[in-house]
């Protein structure tokens, strides 16, 4: 599993335990549930969703992520790049830094 899956593994597990619907966003190969961009995860609780895209600590957005995350706002969604579970606690608890 690469270091971001990890991550991405124990976000999921987590969100779901506290209650949030966690859709897993493929957007690579033959069974690809995303565009290119795509955020690796769509979640949602009390009608709130939220787009996050998973990077370990060294790793940036690439252009299409960047450009799909612009999208995502124009339209009033929120989108957050996390790179640790508490980051994703933090950004839905409003604490954003």
């Amino acid at each position: 599993m690469t270091p971001e899956g990890k991550i991405k593994k124990e976000i999921v597990k987590n969100l779901e335990n506290m209650g949030w619907f966690v859709m897993n966003i493929y957007t690579g190969g033959r069974f690809s549930t995303g565009s290119r961009g795509s955020a690796d995860l769509y979640v949602l609780k009390n009608g709130r969703g939220v787009w996050l895209e998973v990077k370990t600590p060294k790793n940036k957005q690439q252009p299409e992520q960047i450009v799909f995350e612009s999208e995502i706002k124009l339209h009033g969604g929120e989108y957050y790049v996390v790179r640790s579970l508490d980051d994703v606690v933090n950004f839905l608890n409003g604490n954003i830094n």
